[in-house]
């Protein structure tokens, strides 16, 4: 045991000591925190557009979609008259970047709802979503008017129902929005997916270099194989664990400050988007028992790789396939978001090699039996244990063999004789 701890503290070491290390761990929280930022920012965002409302009705209803664009914070309207080179003169406001565009009305917007939308922008969906609901709610109006309806009182009857959602997950009732469990079980799925790919990658790639500089035939001469793989992926676990907890306690300075923040720039902001869910200590210890039985799941199967390649080009080749499996387990999550408790979503969550993504997905996005997490957790434990069992015995030949890359029968030749 001493031997695999030496292998651990080098690992640990060499990887804490790098700079890239602390790039990372400081960048991470920054990035999450740009995810939740940048896209509420760049919805307000562009400023306010300034447009023309062309008015050839013989009514009210240009005016007041004037005054009602004038009353939102998204756009400066002005009302022309229709008339003779109107069209012509605004088109060339719009060339000159004066004018971000005008709207074209007529009498047939009441009867056919259909207007005119001219700009040097015509792809910005959340500035032409406003535009588009102001024109509607006036046609609206005009056309209850023309019914004789008095369109205060319509308004009045359809206030909107503000749905408020508890969350029963075996314990007290908690308040959560269905964004804040899809966000929650979204980011769980990012971060296990990236996680789990790159640690094993890095221990890949600390395998495939030992291996093609000659240190493996020194560090075996003192020390099995086994230990020599099992230290690796533990030394590289160890990092991990140590890069969430820096990444954790960035993130929470970072989302203790964002509701200031976005109130200094919008004082809506707060209330209207970044709804974090609460993350319990029960999120925290599922989302990290399937990160660790999925990261020594797939370093096992990684430290393999490295093993039985001789080239960085081999080893890009050879990871595919394990490297596939995972993808197809971050791909499925999009499945289980929508029924957490489905058929799909319930034999992914058993199945080891989906496991360490569906089930903490599974956990945010719904309710879970027990049973089903117990169940879920020994099978997995049982996969690592058969799976390190094979990538040792394929690590403990492959770790000493150079050239060609070894077939599926050679493979399992190993498995059988070492």
């Amino acid at each position: 045991m001493r031997k695999v701890w030496a292998v651990v503290r080098r690992e640990f070491v060499e990887r804490v000591r790098s700079r890239w290390f602390w790039i990372m761990a400081l960048v991470g929280p920054l990035f999450f925190g740009a995810v939740f930022v940048l896209p509420a920012v760049l919805a307000r965002g562009g400023g306010v557009k300034d447009i023309a409302v062309v008015d050839a009705t013989a009514g009210p209803l240009g005016r007041r979609i004037t005054d009602s664009l004038n009353a939102g914070r998204i756009f400066a309207a002005v009302r022309v008259p229709a008339g003779d080179r109107v069209v012509d003169s605004l088109t060339g406001e719009v060339e000159h970047k004066r004018l971000s565009g005008f709207l074209i009305l007529t009498d047939a917007a009441v009867d056919s709802g259909k207007a005119e939308y001219r700009g040097s922008n015509v792809s910005g969906f959340g500035t032409l979503g406003a535009l588009e609901r102001v024109v509607a709610e006036a046609v609206h109006a005009a056309r209850l008017e023309r019914a004789g309806v008095d369109p205060r009182v319509v308004a009045e009857a359809r206030v909107p129902i503000h749905l408020a959602t508890e969350r029963i997950a075996g314990g007290p009732t908690k308040g959560e929005t269905a964004a804040q469990s899809f966000s929650l079980a979204y980011f769980m799925g990012i971060i296990l997916y990236t996680a789990i790919l790159l640690y094993g990658i890095n221990v890949m790639s600390s395998v495939l270099e030992e291996k093609t500089t000659r240190i493996v035939e020194v560090l075996v001469s003192s020390l099995r194989p086994f230990q020599l793989m099992l230290g690796k992926v533990l030394g590289v676990g160890a990092v991990s664990i140590l890069q969430f907890l820096i990444w954790g306690i960035g993130a929470r300075l970072l989302l203790a400050r964002r509701a200031s923040t976005l109130a200094a720039s919008d004082p809506m902001a707060g209330d209207e988007v970044f709804q974090v869910p609460h993350v319990s200590g029960a999120t925290l210890a599922i989302f990290m028992a399937y990160f660790l039985g999925g990261f020594f799941l797939y370093s096992a199967m990684f430290a393999a790789v490295g093993a039985m390649s001789s080239t960085e080009q081999e080893a890009r080749q050879a990871q595919q396939p394990v490297a596939w499996l995972l993808v197809l387990s971050f791909v499925s999550m999009f499945a289980m978001l929508n029924d957490p408790n489905s058929t799909l979503a319930v034999t992914l969550s058993l199945v080891p090699l989906s496991a360490p993504i569906a089930m903490p997905v599974r956990w945010a996005a719904g309710s879970i039996p027990g049973y089903e997490i117990a169940l879920s957790l020994a099978i997995l434990v049982v996969s690592i244990m058969g799976v390190t069992w094979i990538a040792a015995r394929i690590y403990r030949v492959g770790i000493l063999m150079t050239g060609k890359r070894p077939s599926v029968r050679e493979l399992a030749r190993w498995v059988r004789s070492a």
